[in-house]
């Protein structure tokens, strides 16, 4: 507005020197015109303030239970010298009961029973081997004369050395005869020991002879 102020006042001046005859003098007259300028200083850039940021949650607060408190129970005729409520007393402590106490251990399982033992392995004596060379019994010639036959069957002790020590009848042929001439031949044979687990043993055997004519 100055600016334009100055400017209009010098073309008044100009047009009123021109009218007045003053022109040449005014002509040799520089005047100087001031210029007249209003800074402007530029609008001052806007300055976004930051965020602040987020306030922290707020801590969780302890929860902090209040006891009931006892109720009051109206009397539905109350009398004048009663109160005007009676106060429950305050419950029992419930107390927890005591553990049961732990079952007492299971007793150990009985120790299983030995196995029995094998049974012996026992070997009769034997008489028929061919190195012992036993003869067989003769027939008596009077038995033969009367048709006399039939079957003895003896029981021998044999010792270890495979001699017989005892022997007895246990089935009769039914003829003394017969049976006498069984327990001659067999005194005089050899036996093969009886055995337990393989070692020699002394032991009765059966041994049947018979008497038959041909």
């Amino acid at each position: 507005m100055i600016i334009v102020g100055s400017v209009v006042v010098l073309h008044a001046a100009g047009l009123w020197a021109l009218q007045s005859g003053l022109m040449r003098k005014a002509v040799e007259l520089v005047v100087p015109a001031e210029v007249l300028a209003e800074f402007i200083a530029p609008p001052a850039p806007e300055v976004v303030a930051p965020k602040p940021p987020p306030p922290p949650p707020p801590k969780p607060q302890p929860v902090v239970r209040k006891a009931p408190l006892p109720k009051a129970i109206a009397d539905p005729k109350p009398s004048p010298n009663a109160p005007k409520g009676v106060i429950e007393p305050d419950p029992a402590p419930v107390t927890d009961s005591p553990p049961a106490p732990p079952a007492p251990p299971a007793p150990p399982a009985p120790p299983a029973p030995p196995a029995p033992p094998a049974p012996p392995v026992i070997q009769l004596p034997s008489s028929n081997a061919a190195y012992l060379n036993n003869p067989k019994p003769s027939y008596p010639s009077i038995s033969r004369r009367m048709g006399e036959q039939g079957k003895v069957v003896l029981r021998v002790f044999i010792d270890t050395e495979g001699k017989p020590q005892t022997i007895e009848i246990r089935q009769s042929s039914g003829y003394e005869r017969l049976d006498q001439q069984a327990i001659e031949s067999v005194k005089r044979w050899r036996f093969v020991p009886g055995k337990r687990n393989g070692v020699p043993e002394a032991m009765w055997n059966i041994v049947p002879i018979n008497f038959v004519l041909e």
